[in-house]
């Protein structure tokens, strides 16, 4: 049987009470803002305005209304994983605690690439073999996972200085890259391509597959701190409030920057992995000085992506012992660590697990592509869960506003999951490529109503207890 909710408020007790209203405001800004999402709007060229500003108005919005009406309705660790099997039962709770375990670990296994396209942008051309070499990628990613698995069970009075260090880290290089195109002008640069235009893009295959994108992938994330609820001073207020305060700020510089990275770049030649570093690493090109500048920026850029993997890593590291609560996992999995109160052998199966998939994902592909399939299957997988959150106040209890905002965001999600089995880069083959898709989300969920069912029926004879 599922724990009840005072038995959830119960165990939240235990876990330290870290964070307050400017380490969430921080968080969600760090989380939401995947950096790489400024290369995919400049695909759209001068036009990227008009999408983002429908991406805002379709789905940004309206999560935001749903995550601020479901946070204050159950303010419970674990996050969707509980308002999924309040409203629709232990079954879809456990399927959407799945989705988002194994969307996290798909997007975290993706650091060795980020980490390698950094570096190689910071260094210079001499080091671009990195971004091809397959032993560079999986050592990298692995050394990261590492030391986010050891700081993870630390707890999170040590991971929020990196979560918010990491928020304020961005919160400047995107202001700097908002600046750079008119520091540019002013010495008589030009723009490689047009930065702004209130014109509609073509509604081609192509540019609603990107608009699905900006909506779900770039402007998706405000519910994931609720994860945390259990740690936080004040969950019903605080949670809300944050969205509220971070919202205004990541649509403007979302905008901003990708209008500072066809200024530099263009929409042709974009950098889908690391086009901040990209832009940085063109803007600084004429200055000696600035050039050794801009790799130091760089550098600052990928710590901002080790700091949002960091986020992701902590928080995917509660879905199992949350689970482990309802006794649909192993007890082992709610063991905390005796002096830092954290879920310790859950956050070591989360890091070797991703590690493992990290490895995996980089055979046999090119890290462009490698890139797309980690970001398309991951965000499969995360949109599944959405559409149970934007379900639930469809199907219960909730005002009007409420509904007309989750309808929304349901339409915009399942666009993104229709449309995410075509890539926005040129691939080997169409085919595999969708295929691999395919077979990883379907293959995963299948295994995930296994273990579930096997779950359930253990659970009524009762789970024996694995050993310390």
């Amino acid at each position: 049987m599922p724990s009840s909710r005072k038995d959830i408020a119960s165990r939240s007790r235990e876990l330290k009470k870290e964070l307050g209203l400017g380490n969430l405001v921080l968080t969600q800004i760090l989380f939401v803002m995947g950096l790489s999402w400024v290369g995919t709007a400049a695909k759209l060229g001068a036009s990227h305005v008009m999408f983002w500003l429908l991406a805002a108005g379709l789905f940004y919005v309206p999560s935001a209304v749903v995550v601020v009406h479901l946070s204050r309705k159950y303010p419970l660790e674990g996050g969707l994983y509980q308002w999924a099997k309040i409203g629709f039962g232990e079954r879809t709770g456990f399927l959407v605690a799945w989705n988002l375990w194994i969307y996290a670990m798909i997007l975290m296994s993706s650091i060795g690439v980020q980490t390698a396209a950094n570096l190689a942008y910071a260094i210079g051309p001499q080091a671009a073999w990195m971004v091809e070499s397959k032993w560079f990628i999986a050592g990298g990613g692995c050394l990261v996972l590492g030391a986010l698995a050891a700081l993870s069970a630390i707890g999170l009075g040590a991971g929020k200085w990196l979560h918010g260090g990491g928020g304020a880290a961005l919160l400047l290089v995107l202001s700097a890259m908002v600046i750079l195109p008119a520091l540019d002008w002013l010495r008589g640069g030009h723009a490689q391509a047009r930065p702004f235009s209130l014109a509609v893009p073509a509604l081609t295959l192509l540019n609603l597959n990107i608009l699905g994108k900006l909506g779900f992938g770039a402007l998706g994330g405000f519910e994931y701190v609720a994860i945390f609820a259990g740690e936080c001073k004040d969950p019903a207020r605080l949670i809300g409030r944050s969205v509220i305060l971070a919202a205004p700020v990541i649509a403007a510089l979302f905008i901003l920057s990708t209008g500072s990275a066809l200024w530099f770049v263009g929409d042709r030649n974009i950098d889908l992995i690391s086009p901040v570093s990209q832009v940085l690493s063109a803007a600084a090109r004429p200055f000696g000085f600035g050039a050794r500048i801009a790799s130091t920026v760089i550098v600052l850029v990928l710590g901002m992506r080790i700091a949002q993997t960091s986020v992701n890593f902590s928080a995917t590291a509660r879905l199992p012992m949350v689970a482990a609560w309802d006794r649909l996992l192993p007890e082992w999995f709610t063991r905390l660590h005796p002096r830092w109160k954290t879920p310790a052998h859950s956050i070591a199966f989360v890091g070797a697990m991703t590690a493992a998939l990290g490895v995996a994902g980089n055979l046999g592909v090119a890290s462009q592509e490698a890139w797309q399939l980690f970001e398309n299957a991951a965000g499969i997988y995360y949109a599944l869960a959405y559409l149970v959150m934007f379900a639930l106040p469809l199907a219960g209890p909730a005002g009007a506003g409420v509904k007309i905002a989750a309808a929304s965001g349901f339409a915009m999600t399942l666009l993104y999951v229709i449309l995410s089995i075509f890539p926005i880069i040129e691939v080997a083959s169409w085919w595999s490529f969708g295929g691999k898709i395919a077979g990883v989300v379907l293959g995963g969920n299948a295994a995930g109503a296994a273990i579930f069912e096997l779950a359930r029926r253990r659970a009524r004879r009762g789970w024996p207890a694995l050993p310390n």
